[in-house]
């Protein structure tokens, strides 16, 4: 960020949650009249603030400045607002050609995210979610595998050895894994529980994915020491319920209708890339090219 927009960033977060801010006119003032964007709110050298402005910069606020109370935001948007025209007014000389560059960025993202609210106005109905869980979590959906297991945790290998080997010989694991194992499931017999890929770690994880159900694994070694691991079960997770995955869906229908929406777009226009293609990436860190005069140093 070019270092004057980031003091302007510190006069705006000042004006809203710093200093004294002047005594401003309340939006209960205006009560008998009918307040709309035009509605002008300050005038500073002639330049009017409307109502309009000060929304929009309500609206760029980050979510946890947005929760401030109503009279907080208000009369430290207003401040700021005054602060900007004040700086404003006072840049003399020809105009930064980055000014007009932002602006003209600026404008195609709004215009940009209008379009695609218009797209999606019509929203996802019931009948399109309901398609889509079927094609997604229907009779043919396969989920991940889950695995049930136990283990024992010991310190060293050669106590795992030893263990194993007591299994092996016929000893009750749930019983040798509350005699024996210095981990956490050791009382309830070292069972684990269900769980998927990704929840244990990595030489854990492996070590349980290459055994069958009822096998014990060698020792295996983690960070928290030597294990012996038994397998009691793998099944697959069942499907989602529609109410868990509605708001993921609704999400991926709504990308689909924009990505269509760009891709038919992009089907109907002329668009010439030579331009981009005659450059080498790296000229992008060339910010000294927004300002070729030096005049907004």
């Amino acid at each position: 960020m070019p270092k004057h927009l980031n003091i302007l960033c510190s006069v705006a977060v000042a004006a809203l949650f710093c200093g004294p801010v002047a005594a401003q006119t309340a939006p209960s003032t205006m009560a008998g009249t009918e307040a709309g964007a035009a509605t002008v709110v300050v005038t500073i050298n002639g330049e009017e603030i409307t109502l309009g402005h000060l929304i929009a910069m309500r609206e760029s606020l980050p979510q946890q400045y947005q929760n401030l109370p109503d009279e907080v935001l208000f009369n430290g948007l207003l401040e700021q607002a005054v602060q900007q025209a004040l700086l404003s007014q006072s840049l003399t000389g020809a105009e930064p050609a980055r000014i007009g560059i932002a602006l003209s960025n600026e404008h195609r993202m709004l215009r940009a995210g209008e379009a695609i609210n218009r797209v999606l106005d019509a929203g996802v109905d019931a009948a399109e979610l309901r398609a889509a869980y079927d094609a997604k979590y229907g009779e043919t959906y396969v989920g991940p595998q889950e695995f049930n297991a136990a283990h024992i945790l010991v310190e060293t290998l050669e106590e795992a050895v030893a263990v194993r080997q007591m299994i092996l010989d016929g000893a009750d694991f749930a019983e040798t894994a509350k005699e024996k194992s210095t981990g956490p499931s050791g009382p309830g017999g070292g069972a684990l529980g269900w769980f998927g890929e990704g929840a244990m770690v990595p030489a854990f994880e492996e070590a349980v994915m290459a055994l069958q159900p009822g096998e014990l694994s060698p020792p295996v070694k983690t960070r928290f020491g030597f294990h012996v691991i038994k397998l009691n079960e793998i099944r697959m997770q069942p499907a989602p319920a529609l109410e868990q995955v509605q708001e993921e869906l609704s999400a991926e229908l709504k990308q689909m209708t924009v990505d269509a929406r760009i891709a038919e777009l992009t089907e109907s226009a002329t668009i010439d890339r030579s331009g981009a293609a005659a450059l080498d990436p790296a000229i992008l860190k060339q910010t000294d090219l927004l300002d070729p005069s030096g005049e907004g140093n």
